[in-house]
């Protein structure tokens, strides 16, 4: 779906934005864009959706070289910005009802994606009475509306409560399930370890990573456990290497005479990972 080859770009004079960016992302798939603020993601995705020009390198999307394509080029994509942007003067139906207009290709019932992102019950409500959560939903179903193959979906959910964001994201996994493919630029950890088949991590314009999430976990995670116990009514935490663990003649000896509370593998979260590789910069 998206094929990025030695990709280059700089904003006038300064120093590139991006520099020999390569990667590819495979039909039906969520691949999330990851990295620190300034980190160059947003320069991306401006390229891909034809929003920046002069580029260095070469880019296909949808089997097509990006410059070759038109105007036809957006019914085949949708896209949920970072900053929601709406007529707030109109209802929410009637902003979905507006930008379906712009399209020749059918489109989405507006009233059923309402429902979906669960405003229905302000369909008729003015957006400037939103919150950003409201708009943040409302700017998905927008990005659905085409019924698109290809999906461009920056932070889509930013500043939602948990329940909501749930909600978000079984979207996705459902457009998913359906045939679509989403490119999917985020902070939140919890999203991409819940949607993303790889991630991709960007720092300094440059991609440091590219794996799945639990294969980044695994590869930059110590290969140990830790045993929390009770023993004569005291509370200890001890570490073993997961190499031989069965024959650690301790392990067994607190498996076969402690109380356990628990045991957990030392692990990175894909928080950590992102830290650890950015520098800390986020």
């Amino acid at each position: 779906m998206i094929r990025v080859d030695d990709v280059s770009f700089a904003y006038h004079r300064d120093a590139p934005a991006i520099s020999n960016l390569g990667f590819t992302v495979k039909k039906g798939e969520v691949f999330g864009f990851l990295g620190p603020s300034g980190a160059g993601k947003t320069t991306t995705q401006k390229i891909l959706l034809r929003l920046l020009r002069g580029y260095q390198g070469s880019i296909e999307i949808l089997g097509k070289p990006l410059q070759k394509w038109g105007r036809s080029y957006f019914e085949k994509v949708g896209v949920s910005f970072e900053f929601p942007s709406h007529y707030t003067k109109l209802t929410a139906l009637e902003n979905l009802q507006l930008f379906a207009s712009f399209y020749s290709v059918p489109t989405a019932d507006p009233a059923t994606l309402l429902e979906e992102v669960g405003l229905a019950g302000d369909a008729n409500k003015r957006v400037e009475q939103f919150s950003k959560g409201m708009r943040i939903r409302l700017n998905v179903a927008r990005a659905f509306l085409n019924k698109p193959d290809l999906l461009f979906l920056d932070e889509p959910t930013a500043g939602l409560d948990p329940a909501n964001a749930r909600r978000i994201r079984d979207l996705i996994a459902a457009r998913q399930a359906a045939g679509a493919t989403v490119f999917l630029t985020t902070h939140d950890m919890v999203v991409a370890e819940a949607l993303c088949d790889r991630v991709g991590l960007l720092v300094d314009g440059r991609l440091v990573a590219l794996d799945p999430p639990r294969d980044l976990r695994l590869r930059h995670s110590r290969r140990a456990v830790e045993v929390t116990f009770v023993d004569d009514g005291v509370r200890h935490a001890e570490t073993f290497d997961l190499d031989g663990l069965s024959e650690n003649v301790r392990f067994k000896q607190i498996l076969n005479g402690a109380h356990i509370e628990t045991i957990h593998s030392l692990e990175l979260t894909l928080d950590d990972v992102f830290i650890k590789l950015a520098g800390g910069v986020s």
